[in-house]
């Protein structure tokens, strides 16, 4: 078992938070985007994908972050896509104040919620509630894209 796997195995069986800082101090690689909640509101634009810089460093992760904010409504939002190589995952399973869905947009993997595991495919859609444990891996021979939108309210900011 590498660590990576034993850090995605300790945290689902107890339930613990794993926290990108936490991660990264173990030296572990990760792809994570963190939820602006400070700067200008964001305004109403179109993002075309090919204008946006890969993020993260986790092997066969890439994450494309077109929005990520505050708004009127809301204290922050971040919205993109993540690209996953066969075998990949962005980070351990985690927690996070945000509300997030994700929505598959090509390939298949496993999605986990507190600590089930669920294969998934093109169409599918998850949506995780805030401070709930979960994560995601491309179980599939190809690439998987998903996409990503992580909502916080003004009232937990």
């Amino acid at each position: 078992m590498n660590r990576r796997e034993l850090l995605t195995s300790v945290a689902a069986l107890t339930g613990t938070t794993l926290l990108p800082e936490a991660v990264a101090q173990s030296g572990q690689q990760i792809t994570h985007v963190d939820t602006k909640t400070g700067g200008p509101l964001l305004q109403s634009s179109v993002v075309k994908t090919e204008s946006l810089r890969a993020e993260g460093a986790a092997p066969g992760a890439k994450a494309y972050v077109h929005f990520n904010g505050p708004t009127e409504q809301l204290a922050a939002v971040a919205a993109g896509l993540v690209t996953l190589e066969p075998g990949a995952q962005p980070h351990p399973p985690h927690r996070h104040p945000e509300e997030e869905i994700m929505i598959v947009g090509e390939g298949t993997g496993e999605f986990f919620i507190n600590g089930v595991a669920t294969q998934v495919k093109e169409g599918d859609m998850i949506f995780a509630e805030s401070n709930v444990l979960h994560g995601v891996r491309n179980t599939g021979q190809t690439r998987m894209t998903f996409y990503f939108i992580k909502t916080m309210g003004k009232s937990t900011s």
